[in-house]
Formats: structure tokens, sequence, C-alpha cells
């Protein structure tokens, strides 16, 4: 029997605003900044969110100011608060629920960002030694995000993460062993600025690495683990990124690049990279 997840259990692990009653743009707080253009308070709703949840300015954040919505991504929390936590009923037609709908929120956004990498790595074939147990953990994990807000709200996150990171790393270390020649070790390093075009770095690990305005222009990060990576305006014109382990597409959205880079389905060029 395999131990790969769905197509439709994936599907659940991306955003469908359409179903979403609007909580990133309502329970989240952001500061005036180069992300955002004015300050917004948890449980204010954005002066851009409409009557039916959606965006105003959807297609003309970056061009508002908004570069912070760009590269938030839920991973499916949205939908799930609003049509299975809350069953539908919004904070607008039931008052009362919202400040609990508000805390729900980012710990369900928690919850789904572990299924989303779990799921990653149980698609790793040489990652087989371990999907048992990741199989396991998805499965707690899915069921805790289908239970009351009560019981929400009293899980310890990060006593979860302590207990899939593991697993995540033998699942990265099984499949990047593959890889020919010596891997490098950057881990939680301090790349912020650096210069690493046309770098080799496939297979490498850079798990945690803060790779802020970092230029790997021509860098070769194929196979790269690149989980929990600072990438906010990281250069990748002309990288090939193909087989990155655990890249997301907010990690692509905070990062710049152009047509030359490569990128593995399902993850796409953000609309506003250099063509």
């Amino acid at each position: 029997m395999s131990e790969r997840i769905s197509h439709a259990a994936k599907t659940e692990l991306q955003a469908d605003c359409g179903n979403c009653f609007g909580l990133c743009c309502v329970a989240l707080p952001f500061s005036r900044s180069s992300d955002f253009p004015v300050n917004k308070a948890a449980g204010t709703p954005c002066g851009n969110l409409q009557d039916d949840f959606r965006c105003g300015i959807h297609e003309r954040l970056r061009d508002k100011g908004y570069n912070g919505c760009t590269v938030f991504d839920c991973f499916g929390a949205g939908q799930k608060v609003s049509q299975v936590t809350f069953k539908g009923v919004s904070w607008r037609e039931e008052p009362d629920t919202a400040r609990t709908m508000y805390e729900v929120f980012p710990v369900v956004r928690q919850l789904q960002e572990l299924l989303k990498y779990t799921a990653q790595a149980l698609d790793l074939a040489a990652a087989r030694p371990v999907h048992k147990e990741l199989r396991r953990a998805y499965s707690r994990i899915d069921a805790l995000t289908r239970d009351t807000p009560e019981t929400l709200l009293g899980v310890d996150v990060d006593a979860l993460r302590g207990e899939v990171n593991p697993l995540l790393l033998r699942a990265s270390e099984l499949t990047r062993a593959a890889v020919p020649g010596r891997k490098k070790d950057h881990r939680g390093a301090n790349l912020m600025g650096k210069r690493l075009r046309g770098a080799k770095l496939r297979g490498a690990s850079l798990r945690g690495a803060l790779l802020i305005a970092a230029d790997l222009s021509d860098a070769d990060l194929r196979e790269a683990d690149l989980i929990g990576a600072d990438m906010r305006d990281t250069n990748l014109c002309g990288a090939d990124l193909t087989g990155a382990l655990f890249l997301t597409q907010p990690q692509l959205n905070a990062a710049r690049g152009d047509a030359r880079t490569k990128v593995s389905s399902p993850l796409e060029h953000p609309a506003h990279w250099a063509a």
C-alpha cells in the first residue's frame, strides 16, 4: 500500500480563498513597513476586505505596498477553520465566535504547514524507511486540524514540531545521500547578502538559513534542503531549484527570479518575477 498522500488530501493543503472568511485579512496584525503601507491590529478587518471576504486589490497588492500579503500562505488553514472548525458560519454572522476563530486560525495554519512538509517527505522515494512514521504523524496532525476549537487552542505546536522535525530531517538526509559528491552544510547559517552566484549547492543543507538579499543567481540548488530558509529578496535569477526539498511557494514569492529560474511543479514562477 502506498504511503503517499492522495491528490485530494494535498488539495486541502492549498489556500482556497473562495471558501474562507478572509481570516488572514482579519485575524493577523501587520505594521507599516516595506511590506505594508498601514498599521492593522489583530482582529481588525483590512480596509481592502470586501463583503464577500475577497481582497479588493488582490491583483495590485504589490503596487499598493502590500508585499507582505503576496508572500503569505495559510496552507489551507483558512478554508479548514471556516468550513470545518466553524461549520461554514462566519464571524460576521456570529460575532461571538470571532475572537475564538481568530485565535484558532494561526494554530491550524502551523499544523497545516507541518502537514505540507510531511506530505512532501512522503513523496520522496529515498525516504521510504521513515514513510510509516511520517504517515502516522500525518494522520495524527490531520485529525487534530479537524477537532474542536477548544482542543485546537490547547495544542502544543512546538512539541508536535519537535516530534515531526527529526522525521523530516531523516527524509532529507536519505534523499540527499543519493546526490553525488560532497554536500555542503549551511544549516542555520547567516548568509544575508552573500555573493553566491553560480554556487554548487546541489544536495546542500540550507535548513533555516538566512538568505535575505543573498545572490544565488545561476546557483545549482537541485535537491537542496530549503526548509525554513528565509529567502526574502534572494536573487534566484537563473538558479536551478529542481527537486529542492521542502521549498514552498511563499519562499519563491519572497525572492527574485526570472524566466531562467527552474522550479519543480506544482511550484510556479511568481507574477512579479522578471520575464
